[in-house]
């Protein structure tokens, strides 16, 4: 063999090198939802390579089968012909001994090199970049390559596949996609420009609904609007009118005692007619929607959608009244900042401080100062639970928390309640650390 002709079969052998690797990178990091899509598009070669995705153990074993009969043979090629030749050269200016082991050196180098470029670092770099494409232009190689090399494949994959037995290893790629998932993938979009940041924040958002409590958005149960049964005309049109809302609980001596709920307008419509109305007429009093405090918002959702209703009375483990949560306020944080029009919750003084109430929920919290998690976060749900529970004392004004990045300092209290707090970057205490500091009694 002329080293033309040696030069042309490495060559070639590189080719079939560069193949099998990019096909074995494109298996491995093509995503299943695009192939999906094309599959159910009608493509053939994307319902080959999920069948090879699921199952890749006959895959695996031509690629190795082939990457190491092509790299044998360029070896033995290289040596046999490409060596005699570059020794034949040397010989002229060296010694014989010396000449040999310079081109049987060279010769190792330069087919060494060749391959990890041409044939492995290029064609994956390619497959890494387009690894849906790819696989779609190799994998009916692929499967030539498997139906002619089937006995070798048969043998040594049923040799694999038993060993796996033994240790019980699993050979099934499984690739659940989880919620997390699928919020980095948003983020990803966003960042690449393939989202509107309005459209990211609404994703976010719905899985989020997931997470939280129905505690997390709920009025609470001081501030509930209620009407005793036994308000007269002139109560009852006073606590509307200061208080105007759609719907109005009627309740029998106190919050814990609801009877149900009357339409503010119907009812102001009865006063129009008539001048005393009974508020626990069957003909305007219906009956409310409780729910437990243990529910997220997304089950909160689906029972409003079930039972018609758009308003429920939140009770804990005690059949005690925590509060009342509105289809307004479950859809408020699907949309948030979108649509609202009510006072926000955090608002940023500058680059490093912000004013947060004391009732905005940890999630919301988190999300605005980057906060991964706060700790024992299952003990409380808002960030005046956080600064109670590291406080471990009835809060006052002066009080503060370092946690993180940040100093939590109270500034405003109303009835052992946390109104308002003012939180600070702090970049000269250490990140990651967490202690409190009481103001003296």
């Amino acid at each position: 063999m002329n080293v033309f002709t040696a030069i042309l079969i490495i060559l070639l052998l590189i080719s079939i090198s560069a193949v099998i690797s990019s096909a074995e990178i494109s298996l491995a990091g093509a995503r299943k939802l695009k192939l999906q899509a094309l599959a159910n598009d009608g493509d053939e070669r994307a319902s080959q390579v999920l069948a090879l995705q699921q199952s890749p153990g006959r895959f695996i074993t031509v690629v190795q089968i082939g990457l190491n009969m092509v790299a044998i043979l360029a070896g033995v090629i290289g040596e046999g012909t490409i060596t005699p030749h570059l020794q034949g050269i040397f010989s002229q200016y060296f010694s014989p001994d010396v000449a040999q082991t310079s081109a049987s050196w060279l010769s190792f180098i330069l087919v060494t090199v060749s391959f990890i470029l041409f044939a492995d670092l290029i064609p994956k770099r390619i497959a890494m970049s387009y690894p849906e494409t790819t696989s779609l232009r190799t994998v009916r190689i692929m499967k030539l390559s498997m139906f002619i090399l089937k006995p070798i494949v048969w043998f040594l994959d049923s040799i694999a596949n038993s060993f796996f037995k033994i240790f019980d290893i699993s050979t099934v790629r499984e690739e659940n996609l989880t919620s997390e998932d699928i919020v980095a993938l948003v983020g990803e979009g966003a960042q690449a420009g393939v989202l509107k940041e309005q459209e990211h924040y609404l994703i976010e958002n719905i899985f989020d609904m997931q997470e939280r409590t129905v505690t997390s958005s709920m009025t609470t149960r001081e501030n509930i609007i209620y009407l005793d049964k036994k308000f007269n005309r002139a109560q009852v049109v006073a606590t509307i009118q200061e208080n105007p809302h759609p719907k109005v609980l009627i309740c029998d001596k106190g919050i814990d005692n609801i009877l149900g709920y009357v339409d503010t307008h119907t009812l102001l419509t009865q006063y129009l007619h008539v001048q005393e109305v009974e508020l626990t007429d069957p003909s305007l009093l219906r009956k409310p929607l409780f729910i437990p405090d243990t529910l997220s918002l997304f089950e909160v959702l689906e029972l409003f959608k079930s039972a018609g209703d758009d308003f429920a009375i939140i009770v804990n483990e005690y059949a005690l009244v925590v509060g009342l949560i509105t289809l307004k306020d479950v859809m408020n944080i699907v949309m948030g900042e979108l649509v609202s029009t009510e006072e926000e919750q955090i608002i940023r003084r500058n680059e490093t401080s912000w004013l947060i109430d004391g009732a905005t929920p940890l999630e919301d919290v988190m999300r605005a100062l980057d906060i991964d998690a706060f700790p024992d976060d299952e003990n409380y749900e808002t960030i005046a639970g956080f600064m109670m529970y590291s406080l471990r004392k009835i809060p006052k004004k002066t009080d503060f928390v370092l946690f993180d990045r940040y100093k939590f300092e109270i500034i405003d209290t109303e009835n052992f309640k946390i109104d308002q707090l003012m939180v600070s970057l702090r970049d000269d205490l250490a990140a990651k650390s967490f202690e409190t500091k009481l103001t003296e009694q």
